[in-house]
């Protein structure tokens, strides 16, 4: 199947509202676990690229109680949702929400921040230019900075598209069917990602398949 584009920005209420009541537990715990049995020091700065409502966010800061994480997303209904994520809990003061887009080399107001972890969930479907997250990452991790990236990956066919899409999101809103099974069409696969990451000077970092719908980017920066 060939990819098709989505827009860059979901970030209408319908579409925040839809996004922050799903269920993505499952993925969202797969990629909290996966990251915090990789890294395992007691204080890190994290920054998270494409935040969304911070449900990942609010994972890694109830396990480690001494991280601190910088969220970043484009969408500023988003982001709006990512503080009702944190209204009223303790993790709040270990988490600033920042409204930037990409590309950038450095994150807006942190220019001078050096972060341990960068990590990143369902952006790379989104841009336009896949270039843009990895050129970012590549320019803000320093040597030993763990890298995590996962994002869709594109089935062979409408058919299997739609079946991925009765198999996860057939009890879901209209809306959000429609953005998964547009979101499965604008997914990279591993080979794509793999060439993207030589392009950007990362192919330190490894990829693979972690479920029959994510592939998962992960390893350090080398120096």
């Amino acid at each position: 199947m060939q990819r098709v584009p989505e827009p860059e920005l979901m970030d209408s209420p319908e579409q925040v509202h839809a996004y922050a009541a799903a269920d993505f537990s499952e993925p969202n715990q797969r990629f909290a676990d996966t990251l915090l049995s990789a890294v395992c020091q007691p204080e890190a700065r994290v920054l998270d690229l494409g935040c969304g409502p911070a449900d990942i966010c609010l994972l890694m800061l109830a396990a480690r109680p001494h991280w601190r994480v910088v969220g970043v997303d484009a969408g500023a209904n988003m982001l709006a949702a990512a503080r009702a994520t944190f209204a009223h809990r303790p993790e709040a003061e270990r988490i600033d929400l920042v409204l930037a887009h990409l590309p950038f080399a450095a994150v807006p107001g942190y220019e001078d921040t050096a972060f341990d972890v960068i990590t990143s969930n369902s952006l790379l479907h989104h841009l336009s230019d896949p270039m843009s997250l990895w050129q970012a990452i590549a320019a803000l991790a320093q040597p030993g900075t763990h890298i995590q990236v996962m994002d869709l990956m594109r089935p062979d066919s409408e058919a299997e598209a739609q079946q991925l899409l009765n198999d996860h999101a057939g009890s879901a809103s209209p809306v959000l069917q429609a953005d998964f099974y547009n979101s499965l069409k604008a997914a990279w696969r591993i080979e794509e990602v793999r060439e993207q990451l030589s392009k950007s000077g990362l192919s330190e970092l490894h990829v693979s398949a972690v479920s029959n719908r994510h592939w998962m980017v992960s390893g350090q920066r080398s120096a």
